[in-house]
């Protein structure tokens, strides 16, 4: 069957929206996940990524009622949250896809420094003792520091894993942020 008319955009920004409730509740799902089998002590971290999916789902709850009912008012307001998330979006992505190592480093050791908790998670997560360097006078979680061998820095292992991290997301992000261009 050909879709004419405006069925075929209605159908489109329904499966779009479907697809966007399911990432959301992906989000929520990983984030209480993540914090109730204790891989993330965090709670900010947790926070951010529980209200991201919240409002993912809020925003397409409205794209999905104003498509299915043909609100036409809710439809501009999904057509304005959509175009200022995608240009958030796509800055955001560009951005990951563009850190190099040495600017990678100095965002990590920032986010090291100002992170208690994510600082023991990762010792205790990697095995590892230290940004750079470490001061045995200091506490670590690692299992290396309680059994009295000698621990590498985290800032190779980190390093290694952001790097990965930052082109997924990136890449990730650039894939939804053109599938939401059409719609804004």
């Amino acid at each position: 069957m050909v879709c004419g008319g405006f069925a075929c955009s209605k159908n489109c920004l329904c499966a779009l929206n479907l697809l966007y409730t399911l990432v959301s509740l992906l989000l929520i799902g990983i984030a209480a996940w993540g914090i109730g089998f204790g891989l993330i002590s965090s709670l900010r971290v947790v926070g951010v990524v529980i209200a991201v999916g919240i409002f993912l789902f809020l925003i397409a709850l409205v794209g999905l009622i104003g498509a299915v009912k043909h609100h036409q008012v809710l439809l501009f307001f999904y057509m304005i949250i959509l175009l200022l998330v995608f240009i958030v979006q796509f800055s955001v992505s560009c951005a990951c896809l563009a850190l190099n190592q040495g600017q990678q480093g100095q965002l990590l050791e920032v986010g090291w420094n100002n992170t208690a908790s994510a600082r023991n998670d990762i010792q205790r997560n990697l095995n590892c003792c230290g940004f750079r360097t470490f001061n045995p006078n200091e506490t670590c979680l690692a299992s290396c520091f309680k059994s009295s061998r000698s621990c590498v820095p985290c800032a190779p292992i980190i390093g290694e894993y952001a790097g990965e991290v930052l082109r997924f997301v990136g890449g990730i992000g650039l894939f939804f942020s053109f599938t939401e261009l059409p719609f804004s």
